[in-house]
């Protein structure tokens, strides 16, 4: 590998082990095996480097976490068991990649100094959106339309993010897969009853 690959790797590890916000250039350098002042050369600044690392690092984890969790889902059972599997097994990666889940949590705070990771975040966030889309509703990421992608895809996204955070903060009073499909099924007929209301 060149001396930018090499910082990548190095980075990467070093999120692993220290996180974001405790990881330094000489971490780094020391990791990747290159002088502190390549850093510079080839990203500019530690932050853009590590914010390279991150959503490298991402998208990685996002891959591997798909493969887990597409492996765990029978296609014989139904929709309800297969959405419950999928999220016992998202649940476990709040454990077993732990490091980069709350890395990801501190790419939210930096982007909030760096536009660019904002909008880098945002990308991928939509590309998020587009996926859990297609994969919930068994379709072509392709052939997604836009409206389930802001509703059905937008809403999914937003209670991995809240259960990760639970989940991070608060293991034992986190919800289990379980009581996710459960508590869905009870905001649905809360709703529908509310409809009822109004419409009798």
């Amino acid at each position: 590998m060149g001396n930018r690959e090499d910082l990548l790797a190095g980075a990467k590890q070093c999120l692993q082990d220290k996180g974001y916000a405790r990881t330094t250039v000489r971490d780094i350098a020391s990791a990747a095996g290159v002088s502190m002042a390549a850093i510079g050369y080839h990203f500019g600044s530690r932050e853009e480097l590590l914010n390279a690392a991150l959503l490298q690092a991402i998208d990685e984890w996002g891959m591997e976490i798909g493969r887990a969790v597409a492996g765990a889902v029978d296609p014989a059972a139904t929709p309800a068991e297969q959405y419950e599997a999928t999220w016992a097994q998202i649940i476990r990666t709040f454990d077993t990649h732990r490091v980069l889940w709350v890395a990801s949590v501190e790419a939210f705070v930096q982007a909030e100094h760096s536009p660019g990771l904002r909008r880098q975040i945002a990308a991928g966030q939509a590309e998020g959106r587009r996926g859990v889309t297609a994969g919930l509703l068994g379709t072509p990421e392709d052939a997604v339309p836009e409206t389930a992608t802001r509703t059905l895809g937008a809403v999914q996204m937003a209670l991995l993010s809240g259960v990760m955070m639970q989940s991070l903060t608060d293991p034992d009073g986190a919800p289990s897969a379980a009581e996710i499909l459960a508590g869905l099924r009870a905001l649905v007929a809360v709703l529908e009853r509310g409809q009822a209301d109004q419409d009798s």
